[in-house]
């Protein structure tokens, strides 16, 4: 899992001008919490949280005005609806040892069995708990030859080591559905003389 050193600014100004004046300079206007402290008030580099966040669950460390330096974890993310750029991030802080509830993306390899069937993913990222500093990035499950009706379990994953399932063992996380048979010719003008009748 790769860490990111971004460097944070103190944030006193608040409410919608001053987060407009934040983004303005290419800042985004974020929240570091948890361990049972007061709420922390930061700016961070727009570009570079944007760039860190592309990584699922990515480890941040946050040079704090030059005096400390804090480990956090993205917990939500709000971006412009149109635009798409940061407008505010909460971070959880964690530490290096403890244990966090993170979701991992789940990706697939390999091949449905032959006959058009579509795989359903139930679960698009699969609730762990793991060591804070080793977030798995992703896990990834092999669907080669399975077929309509079939389905993958959480418990049928394989998790790397220090990673345990945060979800019930018997959760669906990916299904294969049969594909839906197309009408024939014979079926549909059948249904016609039926309804002009």
């Amino acid at each position: 899992m790769s860490e990111v050193k971004l460097a944070a600014e103190s944030r006193t100004e608040f409410g919608k001008g001053a987060a407009r004046r934040i983004r303005r300079d290419n800042k985004v206007p974020v929240v570091l919490y948890g361990h049972g402290t007061e709420p922390v008030h930061l700016t961070l580099p727009g570009h570079e949280l944007l760039l860190a966040l592309r990584t699922p669950n990515v480890l941040i460390s946050l040079d704090i005005d030059g005096k400390t330096n804090e480990l956090a974890i993205p917990k939500a993310v709000q971006r412009d609806p149109l635009k798409g750029f940061l407008e505010h991030v909460d971070l959880l802080l964690v530490k290096r040892g403890e244990k966090v509830q993170v979701e991992i993306p789940v990706h697939t390899e390999g091949e449905l069995a032959p006959g058009g069937n579509l795989l359903e993913h139930v679960l698009d990222a699969l609730p762990v708990e793991t060591e804070a500093t080793h977030i798995p990035e992703a896990v990834t499950v092999s669907i080669e030859g399975l077929e309509a009706g079939a389905s993958v379990l959480a418990k049928d994953i394989t998790l790397p080591s220090g990673t345990t399932l945060a979800v019930e063992e018997d959760a669906v996380v990916l299904q294969v559905l049969a594909a839906q048979a197309e009408e024939t010719e014979g079926e549909s003008a059948e249904g016609e003389e039926a309804a002009e009748a």
